[in-house]
């Protein structure tokens, strides 16, 4: 945007998924002027260059990460149809219903542009028999209703989407970096000319790439947060067979699990079905995710395998602290990814380019350097990954295997809690926030429920009558019985 406008209404900084319904829900009453500002490229121009290279070359800002349709962009679009799974819709609204409604009206977004209509759910009798034997090994399975978009799909969703808001008016600035932000003042780097926006509201979605920035934003301008907790651990990879029978139930199942020794949570997050590994360049950092494709598949199921860290005195900054471990990983790593087999980690021994070869499967990313993540992360986390998948391996046999692949670091950046309202309005009026960079979120459905969240915030404060609460529908019974 060469010549850019001076003022608009409101200003999104952000276009991931909480950004985009910010600005989806404010464009149905047509009447704001809004902008929505992201560091990235616009969704159809977004692409992984070590897709066709096999290796990462470092983009920057990450495309994986940035641009029109934030993380979730390239991601394998699972959709979480649930408030309580990825977030806490119910304790941000205080409103049961109210909270399952968001979700409906999320995926209803998602269905009329173009979104899967099939439902990953299972049957009640296999749903109940593997609830019973995970609570027989001292595992939680909890039970989803899930969409699977596939990352083979799931841009031109976003395009359709974003379509929709630049018919409605919406103006989107691509490529620009937001320098900072205060009550009514966007300072953005515009092709390298630094230039101010005056606005009257503003939603901050600024993404897990964008954690830190946001951190470093809101303390300078006095914005009120707490340090939560952080989730650290490994990318796990097992050839898809093994998972099989639990992926045709759930999509992405969900497993929690407190380990022996520490007592610590530790849970399945992200599970790619016949899916890949991929790295994730944070600058400075390197970082590992999955995808999973409709039409692309691998002999493999990854999953994220996640022990949470809660920090208290003296130090409470978690967002510091998981940089630092990726800090490390990443110089032990030579800026790629650690890949290790579960046997030479329990052994206390590197993995090397023999044993790898020895495994019975093949890793999706070549891109790595064997090591041992023990060199890495924290004694009590690798504890807890071991001790993990040893009680995981009881419900399903195969994934504590000597043969296992471990990627390492994954970790997800939505330690800071914004301190927010129920509208999601800062302790700075007329700031808003949304999304997991704020977090608020853990997912893309509940990312999503927080921006409508947000901009209706902002309608309120607008005069709109607060007319957006159906309680005349059980919310939670019409999306547990969709077909």
């Amino acid at each position: 945007m060469e010549n850019l406008e001076n003022y608009f209404d409101v200003v999104i900084i952000g276009a991931g998924p909480a950004g985009l319904f910010a600005a989806y829900e404010l464009s149905k009453y047509n009447a704001l002027k809004i902008l929505v500002i992201d560091k990235g490229k616009d969704v159809l121009d977004r692409y992984c260059a070590a897709d066709k290279l096999k290796k990462c070359i470092k983009c920057e800002p990450c495309q994986i990460l940035h641009g029109v349709g934030g993380a979730g962009g390239l991601s394998d679009g699972t959709l979480n149809l649930r408030p309580d799974i990825g977030g806490n819709l119910f304790e941000i609204t205080n409103n049961e219903n109210y909270a399952w409604q968001l979700i409906f009206e999320v995926d209803k977004i998602f269905l009329d542009h173009g979104g899967p209509k099939k439902l990953s759910k299972g049957s009640s009798e296999n749903i109940k028999s593997l609830q019973r034997c995970s609570a027989q090994n001292g595992v939680r399975f909890i039970p989803i209703i899930q969409r699977h978009i596939g990352s083979d799909h799931t841009k031109q969703l976003i395009n359709n989407i974003k379509n929709t808001l630049q018919n409605r008016g919406i103006s989107f600035l691509l490529n620009t970096e937001v320098l900072e932000f205060k009550k009514n003042k966007v300072f953005v780097n515009n092709s390298g000319k630094e230039e101010q926006i005056e606005t009257k509201y503003i939603i901050v979605a600024p993404g897990r790439g964008n954690a830190g920035w946001f951190l470093k934003i809101s303390e300078k301008i006095g914005l009120k947060a707490n340090h939560g907790p952080i989730d650290v651990g490994v990318r796990v990879e097992v050839p898809a067979i093994i998972m099989e029978s639990i992926t045709e139930i759930n999509h992405d199942p969900k497993f929690h699990i407190y380990t022996n020794t520490y007592d610590d949570f530790v849970r399945t997050f992200c599970t790619n079905p016949y899916g890949f590994v991929v790295e994730e360049n944070y600058g400075d950092t390197i970082g590992v995710n999955g995808h999973s494709m409709v039409d692309k598949k691998s002999e493999n199921t990854n999953f994220s395998f996640l022990t949470r860290i809660e920090l208290t005195e003296p130090v409470e900054n978690t967002t510091s602290y998981g940089k630092s471990i990726a800090e490390l990983t990443t110089t032990l790593g030579g800026g790629k990814p650690i890949l290790q087999r579960l046997g030479d980690l329990k052994r206390g021994r590197r993995s090397t380019w023999g044993r790898l070869e020895k495994s019975s499967f093949d890793p999706t990313l070549k891109q790595i350097t064997p090591g041992d993540i023990a060199m890495a992360l924290p004694h009590r986390i690798v504890t807890n990954i071991i001790e993990g998948l040893e009680k995981l391996d009881k419900v399903i046999p195969g994934v504590s295997d000597d043969h296992t692949l471990l990627y390492a670091p994954e970790i997800k950046y939505y330690a800071m809690k914004t301190k927010v309202n129920s509208d999601l309005e800062t302790s700075v009026s007329d700031i808003f926030a949304a999304g997991d960079g704020a977090g608020l979120s853990r997912d893309i459905t509940n990312a999503c429920a927080t921006g409508i969240l947000a901009a209706r915030g902002i309608l309120k404060k607008e005069g709109f009558k607060d007319i957006f609460k159906d309680e005349s529908t059980n919310w939670q019974e019409k999306i547990e019985t969709m077909e």
